[in-house]
């Protein structure tokens, strides 16, 4: 089940929309389920409801944001209140990534 900011951030991401990036829903990387991911830009999307302020589940995100850099990915957590009130500030960061990113 999809919450209504990930499927608003779905409309922006999919099919190519942005930037022409090919971007996959719910994709298991190791151990983990990435709720967006970029190949292209190795970059790994999470949407934070706010089971995520709390602070074991803080102490886990962190662990589990380290094992995937340490596996060459990047993670870029956006909350869902971000989504529903600064969208376009989330988009414009993964574009940012996309033209600072190495050839």
């Amino acid at each position: 089940m999809t919450t209504p900011s990930e499927e608003s951030l779905w409309e922006h991401l999919r099919d190519r929309r942005l930037l022409g990036l090919k971007f996959r829903r719910q994709v298991p990387i190791g151990p983990y389920v990435a709720d967006f991911y970029c190949h292209e830009l190795r970059l790994i999307l999470e949407l934070d409801g706010s089971i995520h302020e709390e602070k074991s589940q803080i102490s886990h995100d962190v662990n589990r944001d380290a094992n995937l850099q340490v596996l060459g990915y990047r993670v870029l957590r956006a909350t869902n209140r971000e989504i529903h009130e600064h969208l376009e500030s989330v988009l414009e960061t993964i574009r940012d990534l996309y033209y600072r990113r190495s050839p």
